[in-house]
C-alpha cells in the first residue's frame, strides 16, 4: 500500500518526532511505498535549504515531499506559529496532489491530527493518528494558551478527528486511558511505545565523556534530554539544596523552555551542573554516568506527556528515579519490573531522602540496573516498529 506521513519536522530536523517519523518510515518502507510530507528544515536541523514552494527528493525507498514553510527560529511563539501555519497552509493542497491508500499523521504541529483527518476525509481514504503529546491538553498545562472558547474548539475538533481515524496509536497505558475516556472505542486505541536500540555492550566509566559528565560527584543524578515545561524542576531543585555538599550531584545535559529558570532557580546550589547537549556518538558515555536517571512529570500532565527518555536510560542499564504520579505509564513499568524508584513529585523532602538512602545502597542500585537490562528487551524498537506496522496494515 501507498502511505502518506504528515508531520512538519523530518530529518534533517532534530526533533524527537522528527527522529521517530524517520525511524517509523523507514519500517514501513520495507513492506509499503511511504510518501513523507513535511516543511522546509527548521528545528535545530543539521542542514538548511533555500526558500521553495515544493521540493521532492528521494531517500532510498521513502519519498520525501517537502513545501516551503516558514523556518523562523522557534524560541518567540509568533515565529512557532508561523512555521506551523506555512507548513498547513502549503501542505493541504500539496497532499491532495499524492496517491495515498492510507494517511497517517502525527503530533507536529500539534493540530496536525485536525489535518490529517481532513486530508484523509477528502481523499476517501483511512485515517491513522499517532499521538505523540496530546493537545490542546498539553498547551493549556504548559500555559501555552489560556482556556478560552477557540481552545475549546480546537478540542471539539480533536475528537472529530479521534472519531475519524481507524487506529490511534499512542505511546503509553495512560494516554490510552485519556483517549477512551473522551468516548473512542477502546478497540481503536493502541499502544505502541518509542523503545530504544539495544546496546551490544554498556561502556564503563572510564570515558572521557563519562568522567565528565560526572562532574567529581561519588553519585550522580543525570537528566538528559529536554528541560521542557512539564517536569517537576522545583521539586527536583529543592531536593538538591536538601543534599548540597552530601557526595551527590544533580548533572543535567541538555537544554529546553525551562532551562533559565532551573539555572535562576538552582543559582548558588553546589550540588547542580548544567551541561550541553552531546552529539550522538557519545550518547552512550553520558548514559553510562549516572547512577540514577531522572525521569520527571509533574501531576496532572500524566497521559499528556509520555517520556520516551526512559527506554535509552533501560537499555543503558541505568536505574531509573521517577518524579511522577502513581498512574503515569512510568511509574506502571517501574513498579512492575523494579528498575527504579517513584517518588511523589510535589515532595521534594522525600526525593532526598531517597536519592540519600540509594546513595548508601550500591546493592541496591545494582539490583535495579539488572532489572533495568532486563526489561529493556521488552521494549526494543524494532518490536514496537514491527506492532507500528501490523496496526498500518491492520487499518487498511
Amino acid at each position: 500500500m501507498r502511505i502518506l506521513l504528515l508531520n512538519e519536522y523530518f530529518p534533517p530536523d532534530t526533533s524527537a518526532t522528527a527522529k521517530m517519523a524517520a525511524a517509523v518510515v523507514d519500517a514501513l518502507a520495507e513492506r509499503h511505498e511511504v510518501v513523507v510530507l513535511c516543511g522546509r528544515p527548521s528545528y535545530d536541523p543539521s542542514e538548511r535549504h533555500p526558500f521553495y514552494f515544493s521540493r521532492r527528493e528521494k531517500r532510498g525507498k521513502i519519498i520525501v515531499v517537502r513545501v516551503g514553510s516558514t523556518t523562523f527560529p522557534r524560541r518567540r511563539m509568533l515565529h512557532r506559529l508561523l512555521n506551523y501555519l506555512s507548513y498547513v497552509l502549503l501542505a493541504v493542497p500539496r497532499a491532495l496532489t499524492l496517491r495515498a491508500d492510507v494517511v497517517l499523521a502525527m503530533t507536529d504541529p500539534p493540530f496536525e491530527g485536525i489535518v490529517g483527518a481532513f486530508i484523509a476525509w477528502l481523499k476517501r481514504c483511512p485515517f491513522v493518528y499517532n499521538i505523540r503529546d496530546l493537545y490542546p491538553e498539553m498547551a493549556i498545562a504548559g500555559e501555552i494558551v489560556q482556556p478560552a472558547r477557540w481552545v475549546r474548539m480546537w478540542e471539539t475538533l480533536h475528537r472529530w478527528a479521534l472519531a475519524r481515524a481507524a487506529r490511534v496509536v499512542v505511546l503509553g497505558d495512560d494516554t490510552r486511558e485519556r483517549i477512551i475516556a473522551k468516548g473512542i472505542d477502546p478497540g481503536r486505541v493502541f499502544v505502541v511505545r518509542d523503545g530504544a536500540q539495544l546496546p551490544r555492550a554498556i561502556p564503563n566509566r572510564d570515558h572521557p565523556v563519562t568522567r565528565e559528565v560526572r562532574s567529581g560527584y561519588p553519585f550522580v543524578v543525570l537528566h538528559a534530554g529536554n528541560l521542557g515545561f512539564y517536569g517537576a524542576w522545583e521539586t527536583v531543585v529543592t531536593a538538591a539544596r536538601t543534599l548540597n555538599g552530601d557526595r551527590v550531584g544533580f548533572v543535567f545535559v541538555g537544554d529546553g523552555a525551562m532551562r533559565s529558570q532551573i539555572e535562576s532557580s538552582a543559582n548558588g546550589c553546589k550540588a547542580i551542573r548544567f551541561l550541553p547537549f552531546r552529539p550522538p556518538d557519545q550518547v552512550p558515555y553520558v548514559l553510562a554516568a549516572g547512577d540514577l536517571h531522572l525521569v520527571t512529570i509533574r501531576r496532572g500532565l500524566e497521559g499528556v506527556v509520555v517520556p520516551s527518555k526512559l527506554y535509552p536510560i533501560l537499555a543503558a542499564g541505568r536505574p531509573v528515579l521517577a518524579l511522577v504520579p502513581e498512574e503515569s505509564d512510568v511509574a506502571r513499568v517501574i513498579r512492575r519490573s523494579g528498575c527504579g524508584v517513584v517518588v511523589n513529585p510535589d515532595d521534594p523532602v522525600s526525593v532526598a531522602a531517597v536519592v540519600q538512602e540509594l546513595a548508601r545502597d550500591p546493592e541496591r542500585v545494582a539490583r535495579m540496573s539488572r532489572r533495568a537490562v532486563e526489561i529493556a528487551a521488552e521494549f526494543s524498537m524494532p518490536k514496537e516498529l514491527q506492532r507500528f506496522v501490523e496496526i498500518m496494515e491492520d487499518a487498511v
